[in-house]
């Protein structure tokens, strides 16, 4: 009998098109993926890795049974959703993927209610970028998505996952309190022209809104400094170099017209009917609504 976890690794390495990426979505290292998969071959008496340079491909028959798993893996996934429905609790596993200020501002609420209503669920996070996150969800590899998207910067969602609308973010422009701007009721886009920005690096819906929206006043925005991460980003403003608390030195001015992020939890329609589901989204509504009203 062929081992499920095997045939799960040989199915990630088709998937990712490397042993280091399926490592890395499976949370092995990459020996042991490579394990997994020299097992695989034992196992079936078949030849399914060869060397190529530096990587691996996966041969025909690999591929033919890469098809193969994806179909087992769902079968099991639909026998464990149906398990887990007609208990009527939520239980096994769930990972949350949400973007920096979610994983910061909304999950800390959100996370202990949701734990200690469902003992039996084992809940975890990880930090990724809207793209990503949506990504990740339909795979099946991520059973929640928090993600956001923006008028000009729409998030595509795919057929097979469904979502709902937490609500809205509106968003600031931060500046440094000595910035030229710093005494402004509020900015248009006109007058950030010229303007040197600290912004999440390329390819994330961040920057994605931030270059639709200078390049619609005209310009090419000159993004100095690619930060990731939104602490470090409100250190250097703080320091004049260039959403929580603020720390001293950095004013937030609103834009006019006054933009605003849609925020969204995603997850693959398929799994709609499991109890850990519906209880994330209970939680995570629960913890958007008294965060508006706090």
């Amino acid at each position: 009998m062929i081992d499920l976890g095997r045939l799960r690794a040989l199915h990630a390495v088709a998937t990712y098109g490397s042993v280091g990426s399926a490592a890395e979505a499976l949370g092995y290292t990459p020996s042991a993926v490579s394990q997994q998969l020299a097992k695989l071959e034992r196992e079936t008496r078949t030849v399914l890795i060869e060397k190529r340079g530096r990587g691996i491909v996966l041969t025909d028959a690999a591929q033919q049974l890469a098809g193969t798993a994806s179909q087992v893996l769902q079968l099991v996934e639909n026998a464990e959703l149906t398990l887990e429905e007609q208990r009527g609790q939520a239980i096994g596993s769930l990972a949350i993927a949400a973007f920096p200020t979610a994983a910061r501002g909304l999950l800390p609420a959100v996370l202990p209610r949701l734990i200690d209503e469902n003992p039996a669920l084992d809940v975890s996070v990880i930090e990724t970028d809207p793209f990503e996150a949506v990504a990740a969800v339909a795979r099946g590899e991520i059973q929640i998505g928090i993600v956001h998207d923006w008028h000009n910067t729409p998030l595509a969602i795919p057929e097979e996952l469904s979502r709902v609308k937490l609500g809205s973010d509106p968003a600031d422009v931060l500046v440094s309190a000595s910035h030229r701007l710093a005494g402004k009721e509020f900015v248009r886009a006109d007058d950030l022209v010229g303007e040197r920005w600290i912004c999440q690096p390329a390819g994330s819906i961040c920057y994605e809104w931030l270059i639709r929206t200078m390049r619609k006043a005209g310009v090419e925005p000159d993004v100095a400094y690619s930060i990731a991460e939104y602490q470090t980003q409100l250190a250097l403003l703080a320091r004049g170099i260039g959403r929580g608390p603020l720390p001293d030195g950095v004013i937030a001015i609103p834009l006019q017209p006054a933009p605003s992020r849609r925020l969204y939890v995603v997850w693959r329609t398929a799994t709609s009917r499991r109890p850990a589901i519906a209880a994330t989204l209970t939680a995570l509504k629960a913890g958007w609504a008294s965060r508006d009203t706090a």
